[in-house]
């Protein structure tokens, strides 16, 4: 499994969380038994564990940069979207924020709106650049 399919299964699960606001073992369990080679389960478990503890905190961040929405008008795809970029950056070192950002507008071309990819960018560059 490549990092890039790891990250897009952990922003389905957080996509969700969104959504049901607990966590959903069984779900999970399913996305790390795709991982045959076992290379990404820690990565997965990770952030979508981490974005689950610090839900809260992360989604004002995603609210202090939104300046002209609301975070209950933010699509919930973007924020999902958002919520794993923000918790690599702020608690995965070993990725460098680029490749955070890039990664998430790269699903934002897949998932989301042709708007959002403008509204992704912004947030996290602004994110970056506090």
């Amino acid at each position: 499994m490549s990092r890039s399919y790891a990250r897009e299964c952990a922003f389905k699960l957080v996509f969700e969380y969104i959504f049901n606001k607990e966590k959903d073992d069984e779900a999970l369990s399913e996305f790390l038994a795709e991982d045959k080679n076992k290379t990404e389960v820690g990565y997965i478990s990770e952030v979508y564990n981490g974005v689950i503890a610090h839900f809260d905190e992360m989604v004002a961040d995603v609210e202090k940069f939104s300046k002209s929405f609301k975070i209950d008008r933010v699509y919930k795809v973007d924020l999902a979207i958002l919520l794993v970029a923000i918790y690599e950056m702020k608690y995965i070192p070993s990725i460098p924020k680029k490749v955070s950002m890039n990664e998430a507008l790269n699903l934002s071309k897949i998932y989301s709106t042709e708007k959002s990819y403008n509204f992704i960018n912004g947030i996290l560059a602004n994110f970056v650049g506090e």
